[in-house]
């Protein structure tokens, strides 16, 4: 068979069934055995960052590797940021991609770009490949690598000759991976010093990040926290690993935590660090972060631990496994620590999330309120990135791992809509909604044409503030309002949201008064035979509260402009 063939084939034997892409004269050869195949689902893009954003919508919603493909030159170079967006919230995506002929690399070809070298530093792997011979090695290799240990993006890269040339296909290949082999088990000697630490300590708190999720360790983390009786606090990237209505959930941590969450980092005298990377937007000032704590750090990534904080007791592994081991040692040896557990609830009760209302307008905090409350903790929900963002992940309750999709890292705008088109692909029984600011959704709204025509009834909340609403609150705050080039002009409703959405064969609706919201959202569930884009018209004004300036320590939290937390006596 051709190579074109072969690689079809290979995908067929690893289990893709869904493959998002657009065809280009570089992979055209591949396209001609995809069309024949009777497993693999094409879904033909608007866009190529589309694609790729739709493969880590799928990936996260299923726990399987995403798959997206592009030809050669700008083909490849717009799946750039869904690739880097992807390495930086570890989803594990294969994009394929075709190259120029071998014989034409270098020689500035029509569109040739050297895909390789521009994401060397955005994948996990990536491979050229020239030879028919070792494209199905290659494919098995990727898709070990994308989903093994840290999970991440890889990158094929296939010249058209390869691709046209003949080979034998030999299924299954020998892989040939010498130098990769990714630690799961954690150091027993590590386990034992880490239950010392948590026997003995006063002020303890699980800092669970993504990796907890991607782990599938979510059972694992409430048996260990009730065991424990340890508080917990979820990054951005684990909303929902932990059930937000569990007594010990602090809520989400960072520049736009919850006060007891980032009380209960800044005052803990031992964080457990488990598959999170003590980034900045949870530390702030790394040099004043959680002064007074002990750090267990566990990830499956070794690069991570005592990259930005110190560890105390590093333990490279699965969550799932090192959280398996620390309840086996510490069954049976629960400490109670209620003062500790007092401060806390006392952070909380003082001090719970609020929001701004407003005559005039819509509050869209209260918008994720009763989206919460009428779609519920079964949906799957996608976020673009700004203030929408933070909303949807301080005001909707998530009860289950997995139901939250964002573009953290890499802080993508433009990923929701692609994002949810993915994860209702994966996930067609579930409800899937996704929270859009109106700057995110005219980046890739091409894509719910794809929705439409591939009957994929995906839901969208536009949060139409009127302008790029997180650099406008910034501009607010610390510019002295001076709104450079944030305003996208919403008087005048170009374009008309609404219009928008039917024009692309969706249903489209609005909501600009507090009173219409339920209907609205009852109305869009009730329709479940095409996407629906709901623009609701929000107070440009609202802003995203408590807030850690960038650059401080958590210490200097503001709960709203000028008013901070007091926190008291510790214990």
């Amino acid at each position: 068979m051709t190579g074109a063939q072969a690689l079809v084939r290979a995908l067929e034997q690893v289990g893709v069934d869904t493959v998002f892409g657009i065809p280009g004269g570089a992979v055209l050869p591949a396209y001609d055995p995809l069309y024949r195949s009777t497993s693999i689902r094409h879904v033909l893009v608007r866009h190529e960052q589309g694609a790729g954003h739709a493969a880590e919508g799928y990936a996260q919603a299923t726990g399987k590797v995403g798959v997206c493909m592009a030809t050669s030159g700008p083909g490849a170079t717009n799946l750039v940021t869904p690739i880097a967006d992807a390495y930086m919230d570890s989803v594990p995506i294969v994009a394929i991609t075709g190259q120029v002929p071998s014989s034409q690399i270098g020689t500035d070809a029509f569109q040739e770009a050297d895909i390789s070298g521009i994401t060397l530093s955005i994948t996990k792997h990536n491979f050229l490949v020239t030879d028919a011979a070792d494209i199905p090695r290659t494919i098995m290799e990727a898709f070990h690598i994308a989903s093994t240990g840290r999970p991440g993006p890889v990158l094929v890269d296939i010249t058209k000759d390869a691709l046209q040339a003949e080979t034998d296909f030999v299924w299954p290949p020998v892989m040939r991976l010498p130098g990769y082999r990714p630690a799961t088990r954690p150091n027993a000697r590590q386990i034992r010093a880490a239950a010392e630490l948590i026997a003995g300590a006063r002020r303890p708190v699980l800092y669970v990040g993504g990796g907890v999720h991607k782990a599938g360790a979510s059972a694992e983390l409430l048996r260990f926290a009730e065991l424990t009786g340890i508080p917990v606090v979820t990054t951005l990237m684990a909303r929902g690993t932990f059930p937000d209505s569990h007594r010990l959930h602090m809520g989400m941590p960072g520049m736009h935590g919850s006060v007891p969450a980032v009380g209960a980092l800044q005052r803990a005298d031992l964080i457990v660090a488990l598959g999170t990377r003590f980034d900045e937007r949870v530390t702030g000032d790394l040099a004043t972060f959680a002064p007074h704590a002990k750090i267990v750090h566990a990830d499956v990534d070794p690069a991570e631990i005592s990259k930005n904080r110190r560890a105390d007791v590093p333990i490279v592994g699965d969550c799932k496994e090192v959280l398996a081991d620390l309840i086996a040692v510490l069954d049976g040896h629960t400490v109670e620590r209620p003062a500790w557990l007092r401060t806390l609830e006392g952070y909380r009760r003082t001090y719970p999330l609020g929001y701004e209302t407003f005559e005039d307008a819509l509050a869209p905090q209260y918008v994720m309120e009763r989206l919460s409350a009428l779609v519920g903790p079964e949906a799957i929900y996608t976020s673009g990135v700004g203030q929408h963002q933070m909303w949807a992940a301080q005001f909707i309750g998530y009860e289950r791992p997995g139901t939250f999709i964002n573009s953290g890292g890499a802080g993508t705008m433009g990923f929701a809509v692609p994002a949810a088109m993915g994860a209702k692909i994966g996930c067609p029984d579930r409800t899937v909604w996704a929270i859009d600011g109106d700057g995110c959704f005219q980046m890739t709204n091409q894509e719910l044409a794809v929705c439409a025509l591939e009957g994929v009834p995906i839901k969208v909340a536009v949060v139409n503030n009127g302008s790029l609403g997180m650099v406008r609150q910034w501009q607010t705050l610390l510019y002295d309002g001076r709104y450079s080039n944030t305003d996208l002009r919403p008087a005048r409703r170009i374009p008309d949201f609404v219009a928008l959405a039917e024009a692309y064969g969706c249903h489209g609706l609005r909501c600009e008064r507090p009173e219409d919201v339920d209907t609205v959202i009852e109305k869009a569930m009730a329709i479940d035979d095409a996407p629906v884009v709901v623009d609701f018209v929000v107070h440009r004004d609202a802003m995203v509260w408590p807030m850690v300036p960038a650059g401080t320590s958590n210490d200097d939290i503001r709960i709203a402009r000028d008013l901070a937390p007091n926190w008291g006596d510790d214990e």
